[in-house]
């Protein structure tokens, strides 16, 4: 415990707050999108992609298209993987690509594992279809575009029962300069998630969750879900964000290999209006790739 508190002290030391990250829905079914330390961390090879669209029908609106692939190693001592994601809003796109890599520490009951990742940030705010003002003002006649480097880090918990998470997935501030002006393109996000199993019997667990979001520049953010599994395979729920977005999750295991996940939100009054609703579809596989992976369905 003592190793786990020192890490959690230093990513709370390193962090300071700016603009929002790209928002998922099924980030407990594939935390490694915010976490890296979930590289590997379920003992199998793990492929998914993944698609959102957000507040359809608001012009400009959020969309964020996602893959990732990580496998356990070393005799599911490590774990290894790889992000990459674009995300569009209005005229300005991001497209990240990160490699992580993950080790684990097994206990009797319970495995921590500690996880980075490191890669490219490219940016690009093209501003077309956008009518300003001025048409002549120098900042929407070129628009920005260029590369970063990121870096991140995050720690984990996990048993059968119940998965704890903390990260920052990106440490590095990413700053754009044009003319005179600077902005923020990202700052360091923090995320704490958590979910715990209930077995109600043989066949069907209550899974809660949460997830916590900390960024400066804007509110706190809270997900709290209610997760209902039957099998081991399939999952319905329902969840709410900041209590002013709700929404229901579906997923299913196929062959116990193939997942399909789909959630639908709707907004209300108190975010952009009941009349433009919030899609996101998962798909991915998980395999025993290696003699030394798990056959077995794990919770997490």
């Amino acid at each position: 415990m003592k190793l786990l508190t020192t890490l959690v002290l230093l990513l709370l030391a390193t962090l300071s707050f700016a603009q929002q990250d790209a928002i998922y829905s099924q980030y407990l079914f594939n935390p490694l999108i915010v976490n890296p330390a979930y590289s590997g961390l379920n003992n199998t090879f793990n492929g998914t992609i993944g698609y959102r669209t957000q507040w359809m029908g608001l012009e400009g609106q959020p969309q964020t298209l996602n893959a990732t692939l990580h496998t356990s190693l070393v005799q599911n001592k490590a774990g290894a993987g790889l992000l990459v994601s674009t995300d569009r809003i209005g005229s300005l796109n991001t497209t990240e690509i990160n490699a992580t890599f993950a080790y684990k520490l097994r206990f009797e009951k319970q495995t921590f594992s500690f996880g980075m990742q490191a890669g490219v940030q490219n940016f690009n705010n093209s501003m077309k279809g956008i009518n300003p003002f001025d048409p002549a003002d120098d900042l929407f006649l070129t628009g920005e575009r260029g590369t970063r480097i990121n870096l991140g880090a995050g720690v984990a918990l996990k048993s059968e029962k119940y998965f704890i998470g903390l990260s920052a997935p990106r440490l590095l501030p990413t700053t754009f300069k044009s003319g005179d002006q600077q902005f923020d393109l990202y700052n360091q996000h923090l995320y704490l998630m958590g979910a715990y199993v209930h077995y109600l019997n043989e066949r069907i667990r209550l899974k809660p969750t949460v997830l916590l979001r900390g960024v400066k520049g804007a509110p706190a953010s809270i997900d709290v879900g209610l997760n209902v599994n039957y099998n081991a395979i399939h999952t319905a729920g329902i969840f709410t964000r900041n209590f002013n977005t709700y929404g229901v999750l579906l997923q299913t295991l196929l062959k116990e290999q193939y997942r399909f996940g789909y959630v639908f939100e709707m907004p209300t009054g108190k975010s952009v209006g009941t009349q433009f609703s919030t899609h996101e579809v998962m798909l991915g596989i998980q395999l025993a790739a290696f003699s030394f992976h798990e056959r077995s369905l794990s919770n997490f």
